[in-house]
């Protein structure tokens, strides 16, 4: 018998229009015999079913069903396209593990856990991963920019603690810069944080859980033309991304170990994807992504695609993973 997925999309970040382009990615890719797939559209306002002719179905949020008519739909797994909130900091994931649906991203804790950059840095420095040199604002806090330069220097990015898709991003090169670069990165989240500036090559590596095993996925090498891989480089094709990464052997060994031990260390399960940027030969981590996004131009699918792992069997592999997990 065929299950029943719902495939979560939207959100309430500023990424709500990139998930969107996901989930419709995997709405196309799902296998149809195998699976019937649904649009749900998790918005602020509402929480839609949106069937082929664009209607709208309101989800029984009391156990995530929805009235076709006389009929009642559930579902036997939940795929989370969602980048951002809710689906991305753990909201989802706590929602679906009470009510007892199976979902595709990792648990709670995790999501919570690593989209809060600075915590998740926290957390994996006594592992031995590196990370910049940073500084942690609040808002409301008292702002000296001077005492920020001092610990991180010039060039420095201010970026939003909680934020994907290089929303409230900022590279600052002078002093005079950092007042309205926080002023962005504090229209994102209410804490930010200041990283020294890495100069170095920039990579991107995707680690799944594939046939009920851990699998680090072909690494790709960031190169922006524009000043960082900021919103334009990474979804209006002003980047190259270039799979297989043009790296040494030592650092393709050194970034595919700290990736994994990331990922186990956490506990992690579904997808992930981490940024690095080398030092030398040293991978320092910037962040981690538990939704990553999964549109034509995303970088995971491109690397699935570089391991020969196909969009349907990549999303069939993360549902079936699930389901075995709900046993």
């Amino acid at each position: 018998m065929k299950k029943n997925i719902a495939i979560i999309m939207g959100g309430y970040s500023s990424e709500y229009g990139i998930s969107l382009m996901s989930g419709d990615v995997v709405f196309q890719n799902l296998n149809k015999e195998k699976f019937n797939a649904y649009k749900i559209h998790i918005l602020e306002e509402k929480w839609v079913l949106v069937d082929e002719n664009n209607e709208e179905h309101l989800v029984n949020k009391n156990d995530f069903s929805v009235n076709l008519g006389s009929h009642k739909l559930t579902f036997d797994c939940v795929f989370n396209a969602i980048h951002g909130t809710p689906g991305e900091d753990g909201i989802m994931q706590a929602y679906f593990h009470l009510i007892g649906i199976p979902q595709t991203s990792c648990d709670y804790y995790q999501a919570a856990l690593t989209f809060n950059k600075r915590d998740l840095l926290s957390v994996l420095k006594p592992y031995g991963i590196k990370s910049a040199t940073s500084y942690y604002l609040n808002k409301g806090d008292k702002i000296v920019a001077e005492d920020i330069i001092k610990k991180v220097g010039l060039p420095c990015f201010v970026k939003a603690n909680k934020a994907g898709s290089s929303f409230g991003i900022t590279k600052v090169y002078q002093i005079e810069e950092m007042p309205e670069a926080i002023k962005t990165a504090f229209l994102e989240d209410d804490e930010i944080l200041v990283e020294s500036f890495l100069d170095g090559t920039e990579v991107s590596v995707g680690v799944i859980q594939h046939q009920g095993k851990t699998k680090v996925l072909p690494i790709t090498e960031i190169v922006s033309e524009n000043d960082f891989f900021d919103y334009s480089a990474k979804y209006k094709g002003e980047a190259q991304e270039i799979t297989p990464a043009r790296i040494s052997k030592v650092q393709e060994q050194n970034v595919v170990r700290v990736a994994k031990l990331a990922y186990d260390t956490l506990k992690m399960k579904g997808y992930s994807r981490s940024e690095f940027i080398f030092v030398g030969d040293e991978p320092y981590m910037l962040e981690m992504n538990t939704t990553p996004g999964l549109t034509n131009e995303s970088i995971l699918p491109q690397q699935a695609a570089a391991a020969g792992i196909s969009l349907s069997e990549l999303f069939e592999s993360a549902i079936w993973q699930a389901l075995e997990e709900k046993k």
